[in-house]
């Protein structure tokens, strides 16, 4: 290995755990020269682009001013990482000693819909919000966290439209007493649930597996699924959803110099989360620091505290979970629901800026 002062770590992606993981070498491993590299120069909020696209939200934040001295942006998209070098789409190569795959989830809409869960996704489904005339009718597209907020912060800020939520189990991942206020805030709202599944978005309607057809002006995809390829792509071995495959410790089971953290990686007991996110970051980190220093890094077991989703400004419901992420009986609802998600909110993003988390 080579002298620390010489040490080049390079973060591939800039969410939340890519943020705090290179906030907190920058900040725990002084001599090392950090590269963050991203498609876009901004740190983006994933659970903030629901008010993105209903405009009471700018849930980005520009990466270079968050980052700590002794990091860097590199704005790009990466083809490829392995052998020491992460190779950038213009065919540049950034070569490292260490480095973090952190490329978070994705999501693939059908056709018809526009996607709510990326930055992308999330500005054409504001552009075409904003143009949208009272009375024409927004659906969306997936009964999870993303897709009740989504609906929930358009219906209190367009009240002229007309909305509904469509999923095969609407706020499935509540128990029963806390389900039942999930599914009444919507409808305080004027949100329509509809539990049923998506066939195709096609000739201004969506068409339900029921056989039903409903007019839809506007047709939102809210539903995660998968991940970029980088992983596969770069020849690492990755599980049947794409993410890299990792030991107990976060490291890649092909090449020990790369870890993976966040969506992106294979972790035992993990699902698609942005509280993962930061204590995966920081544990990675800190193991990266324990190798550096001769010792054994230790091993990363996920922990589970709760699930919450916000029902416009001024309601949210959480539903607190043991840390395997099975349901307690308990819940917070209205204004205090609402402080215990923004706290979650704002402490993620804290996480990202200073390194600060686990």
């Amino acid at each position: 290995m080579k002298a620390v002062a010489e040490m080049k770590v390079v973060v591939v992606g800039a969410g939340y755990a890519g943020m705090l993981a290179a906030n907190r070498v920058a900040r725990k491993v002084r001599a090392a020269e950090v590269t963050v590299v991203n498609p876009r120069p901004d740190f983006v909020e994933r659970v903030r682009l629901h008010q993105r696209i209903a405009g009471t939200d700018a849930a980005a934040t520009p990466i270079a001013s968050m980052l700590r001295a002794g990091a860097a942006l590199r704005v790009g998209t990466v083809e490829r990482i392995g052998d020491g070098v992460v190779t950038l789409d213009d065919g540049t190569g950034l070569a490292f000693d260490w480095a973090f795959l952190a490329m978070g989830s994705t999501v693939r809409p059908v056709p018809g819909t526009v996607p709510v869960g990326s930055w992308e996704g999330a500005e054409r489904a504001r552009t075409a919000l904003a143009a949208l005339p009272a009375g024409s009718a927004v659906t969306v597209v997936g009964g999870g966290a993303t897709g009740i907020e989504t609906a929930a912060e358009i219906a209190e800020a367009r009240p002229d439209l007309r909305v509904r939520i469509v999923g095969r189990a609407v706020a499935a991942d509540f128990t029963d007493r806390a389900h039942r206020k999930v599914r009444d805030g919507l409808a305080a709202l004027g949100v329509e649930v509809v539990d049923d599944s998506l066939v195709r978005a096609a000739d201004g309607a969506v068409h339900l597996g029921s056989g039903v057809a409903l007019p839809s002006d506007l047709t939102l995809w809210a539903i995660v699924s998968g991940v970029p390829d980088l992983a596969a792509r770069s020849g690492l071995t990755v599980d049947g959803d794409g993410r890299a495959a990792v030991d107990a410790t976060l490291r890649s089971v092909d090449d020990e110099r790369i870890f993976a953290i966040g969506d992106c990686a294979a972790v035992p007991g993990a699902r698609f989360a942005c509280a993962l996110a930061g204590p995966q970051a920081a544990v990675a980190v800190d193991n990266l620091r324990r190798l550096l220093a001769g010792r054994t890094p230790a091993p990363y077991t996920p922990r589970y505290v709760a699930r919450a989703v916000t029902l416009g400004r001024g309601a949210a419901v959480a539903q607190f979970t043991r840390r395997d992420d099975s349901l307690r009986r308990s819940h917070l609802a209205g204004r205090g629901g609402v402080v215990l998600k923004e706290l979650a909110s704002r402490g993620g993003k804290f996480g990202a800026r200073t390194g600060i988390g686990g």
